[in-house]
């Protein structure tokens, strides 16, 4: 089955290159309609089809088009079919793009544009805007020749899609400010500003984002444009008409970006009523508009990796959720902080996204001061920023985090109790005995037995899955239970003895047989006959998984690896836990027979 797969996908992979190699040969016939219905039929073959398109591109069309585009002897529709499939071409993978600049494309095209032909250098400017807007091509080709920029200047008149296409790829290739200076001084802003009251959408919004980024930290430009009228109106009011809510939203947050630029320069002034009230109004509406779109991507990552993989690269999206963090609306920083813990249950975005952005420090910044609602999601995330695997991990160890987070186990709030613990264990695990030290110093003994007897059940459970942690590797277990073993045997026997659920009972039954698996702490197991009446119970209770965890501690305790082991299982022989064993071996759970059998196995060694 798998080897006729195999010849099946050799077979249809002929047949494509077979194909596309027909569609390229017919570049080359001697009859010129021939071959303008060549490029038609190739043009209508690559449309969706990437596979076709890196076919074409492999086999050599690229070149072959440039020159029938440039030959003087093409037809002018012959010319303009040929732009219209590289513009196709370009339309599909990175890849594809770089080939394309690879065989010089952009200056064919630009060369193309002095053509009196409209349609085609409407085609030529097409094909360059999808060119240019691609992140793999470098701006500065456009800079290159001098008498390009004044030249697409000159174009923006010829129609609105000269116009859509130019200002994109302005837009696109301003990218510092030498590419402001170069734009503004050939007459950027007189020849875009007619634009802006186009009747065509597209053309003012294309206009609209050219100013914002012309006047991007740039005084000259924001200088400028506080002086130009538009149809009779200051550029000013006319952005602040563009604020309006019943127009796109686009449009509004383009217009403020551009206003904020020229207040920050200066060209504005800071108290200029209709500006201040309508920045304001519309500030609070951009508000709104962030909280909502970070709670909308919050819950599609809830569960799903791929769109939180989406999410993740959406360029500059990281930074704009970071950036949510310190918002002055506290509704901003609740949706951003939302939206992080929604992405942190990604391992591979903890790995990657959330260290390369360092989102721990803005994340431990917003913990210091902020509304419980805030701290409560912001503590969350940072549970899973200490998870081992992350590498986020290591520098907030080191930036004094276990005094926070043991400050949070003292709230009144039952859910900033659970994840100021939760984080605690999670920093635990697997942690050097330094570490493990450090928090129990800053949790100190009282408030850890505090926690053991919280009403709040996720916090008990949380309390005991810290102290299992800290109570792992033998140097640790024998170093802890040595100088708070006294208070954590009562804690086990509080525990053991009320009214708790099994989940609970379970993880305390696990501390004991971590306890038990010490070299030196075990011997406060077997000096406590209370504690042992405890464990002989719970090894013939009714549920399964407590059966198992205390078969764990008596497993641990008579284990002979060395050689005092004998008078442990002496005095538990005495007790009635080998009866318990023998019958355990029957016992239909078959984890828990697997373990009475191992225990019994080191009895008769």
């Amino acid at each position: 089955m798998c080897r006729l797969t195999v010849v099946l996908s050799r077979v249809t992979m002929q047949e494509v290159t077979a194909t596309s190699r027909h569609y390229v040969d017919r570049l080359f016939h001697p009859d010129p309609q021939k071959v303008l219905q060549g490029v038609i039929d190739m043009k209508n073959a690559v449309i969706g089809n990437n596979k076709q398109k890196a076919n074409l591109i492999v086999l050599g069309a690229v070149p072959r088009l440039l020159y029938l585009l440039q030959q003087g002897l093409s037809s002018s529709e012959l010319r303009t079919e040929c732009v219209v499939v590289l513009g196709s071409l370009a339309m599909g993978t990175e890849n594809n793009i770089k080939s394309l600049v690879d065989c010089h494309i952009i200056p064919a095209l630009l060369q193309g544009l002095v053509c009196p032909d409209l349609v085609f250098i409407e085609a030529c400017l097409r094909c360059l805007r999808t060119v240019f807007i691609s992140p793999v091509t470098p701006v500065q080709l456009l800079y290159t020749d001098p008498t390009v920029i004044p030249h697409l200047m000159s174009l923006l008149s010829r129609s609105p899609r000269t116009q859509d296409y130019i200002t994109q790829i302005f837009s696109h290739c301003c990218k510092s400010p030498e590419h402001q200076t170069v734009l503004f001084n050939h007459g950027a802003i007189q020849n875009i500003a007619p634009m802006l009251i186009s009747l065509s959408y597209k053309v003012r919004m294309q206009a609209l984002k050219c100013f914002s980024v012309l006047a991007y930290e740039n005084t000259q430009v924001s200088m400028t444009l506080v002086n130009v009228l538009v149809d009779g109106d200051l550029l000013s009011q006319v952005f602040v008409r563009m604020l309006q809510r019943n127009l796109p939203i686009e449009m509004q947050l383009t217009a403020a970006k551009c206003l904020t630029y020229m207040c920050r320069a200066g060209a504005i002034r800071t108290d200029d009523r209709c500006i201040v009230l309508k920045l304001d109004h519309d500030l609070k509406h951009a508000h709104e508009l962030r909280q909502a779109a970070f709670k909308l991507y919050a819950s599609l990552g809830s569960n799903d990796e791929d769109i939180r993989k989406k999410i993740t690269e959406t360029e500059n999206m990281m930074d704009r959720i970071v950036s949510g963090l310190s918002e002055s609306s506290i509704k901003v920083r609740l949706a951003a902080v939302r939206c992080l813990h929604s992405l942190s249950r990604s391992v591979q975005q903890l790995r990657t996204s959330f260290h390369d952005h360092a989102v721990w420090k803005p994340l431990m910044k917003l913990l210091q001061n902020a509304p419980d609602e805030v701290l409560v999601m912001a503590s969350s995330t940072l549970c899973n920023l200490l998870l081992e695997f992350s590498p986020s991990k290591e520098p907030i160890l080191e930036s004094g985090v276990v005094e926070l987070l043991c400050s949070l186990t003292q709230s009144d709030s039952p859910a900033l109790r659970v994840n100021g613990i939760w984080a605690l264990m999670n920093m635990a695990f697997q942690a050097d005995q330094k570490v493990k030290g450090e928090i129990v110093r800053a949790l100190g003994t009282e408030q850890l037995f505090r926690l053991l007897s919280d009403p709040d059940t996720n916090v008990l459970m949380k309390t005991l899955g810290l102290l299992r942690n800290l109570l792992s590797t033998r140097p640790h277990i024998d170093q802890i239970m040595s100088s708070h073993g006294k208070q954590i045997m009562q804690a086990v026997t509080l525990i053991l003895e009320g009214e708790h659920s099994i989940e609970v009972k379970e993880q305390t039954l696990c501390i004991l047989a971590n306890i038990a698996d010490g070299n030196t702490a075990k011997e406060l197991i077997m000096t406590n006959d209370d504690i042992l009446q405890k464990i002989k119970y719970y090894m013939g209770h009714s549920n399964a998984k407590l059966q198992l965890a205390a078969t764990f501690c008596i497993s641990n305790l008579i284990w002979n690896e060395e050689g005092s082991c004998q008078e442990r299982q002496d005095k538990l022989r005495e007790l009635g836990f080998v009866d318990i064993l023998h019958k355990l071996t029957q016992a239909l759970d078959p984890n828990l027979c697997e373990r009475a059998k191992t225990a019994m196995q080191h009895y008769l060694a």
